[in-house]
């Protein structure tokens, strides 16, 4: 009867040990899911912030490149201005001594 009386003790605690080790499970596999979709949450951040930075820097890039060409091309403009000043004034005493003559 003793030994009768062990064995359902023995049945009944290995029921709980059972019971206790699936809600534990449970318990893991959803803190494991919470810290699945954290890392993802985190990632996709860190991702968005990346991507913000590099259309920043590549804002600030284009920008400069655009100042440095208008620079250049305002150069380029006053060099052809000075290189044709002299040769329409020229012209125009030309045109002005054909009509005069």
């Amino acid at each position: 009867m003793e030994l009768i009386k062990k064995i359902k003790e023995s049945e009944s605690r290995a029921k709980e040990i059972i019971a206790q080790a699936k809600a534990d499970a449970i318990k893991s596999a959803e803190q494991a899911r919470v810290d699945e979709r954290q890392a993802t949450e985190q990632a996709g951040q860190e991702r968005k912030k990346a991507i913000e930075l590099a259309i920043a820097e590549g804002r600030q890039q284009g920008q400069t490149e655009g100042e440095k060409l208008k620079s250049q091309a305002d150069q380029t403009k006053d060099k052809l201005r000075e290189q044709t000043g002299s040769r329409k004034n020229s012209a125009v005493s030309k045109v002005m001594d054909y009509l005069k003559g």
